[in-house]
């Protein structure tokens, strides 16, 4: 995740001090900016040798791991915030490891582009699949294997009887919480077992 006012925005919902478990953690930046700014701790889990080598060279504590292969080795609770940040649509096992993200935490935090935003209803009214700062690929070279909306991650939340502890939309680093599901390009979730 390279947006700086995205991990600014996630940061302020990681309370200080927290046990963190970044899930798809990239380069590192965003556990680095809470270990430096929120007091936090934790580890990150990426699969990508490249991310992976970041991370050290951050000071990030990360382990090497598919997450299609789930968190078994990870013990109910054990940590206070597990976080899904531009992660959830590139996972074959989306469902799964949105429950495994509730059993690990204490809270989940998830963000995801949605694709209900208004430009990409209309990309797709015009018959393309959207381009967007947040959508930056064609169709044919995403490495999105599936898209959601706000609305989407609702139901999904509800089948898995997860509370929903707050929900907003994120656009150009500003919260949007009237209809954000057409007026924000990105979905930001926190929530619990039910």
């Amino acid at each position: 995740m390279s947006d700086q006012r995205l991990m600014q925005s996630i940061a302020r919902l990681v309370p200080v001090g927290s046990r963190v478990l970044d899930l798809g953690c990239g380069d590192g930046a965003l556990l680095d900016l809470l270990k430096r700014e929120r007091g936090c701790t934790g580890y990150g889990v990426e699969i990508a040798d490249a991310n992976v080598l970041a991370c050290v060279k951050r000071g990030v504590d990360v382990i090497q791991l598919n997450l299609d292969e789930g968190l078994a080795l990870f013990d109910d609770n054990s940590f206070d915030v597990v976080l899904q940040i531009d992660t959830l649509q590139h996972l074959r096992n989306t469902e799964t490891m949105l429950v495994e993200t509730a059993r690990v935490g204490r809270v989940g935090i998830v963000a995801f582009p949605n694709f209900a935003h208004w430009p990409n209803r209309l990309a797709v009214l015009r018959g393309r699949m959207p381009v967007t700062r947040r959508l930056p690929y064609q169709w044919y070279d995403t490495p999105n294997i599936r898209v959601g909306t706000f609305k989407d991650f609702e139901v999904l939340a509800t089948k898995n009887k997860l509370s929903l502890l707050d929900a907003f939309g994120l656009q150009d680093g500003r919260e949007v919480r009237f209809l954000p599901n057409a007026r924000a390009a990105t979905a930001v979730f926190r929530f619990e077992r039910g």
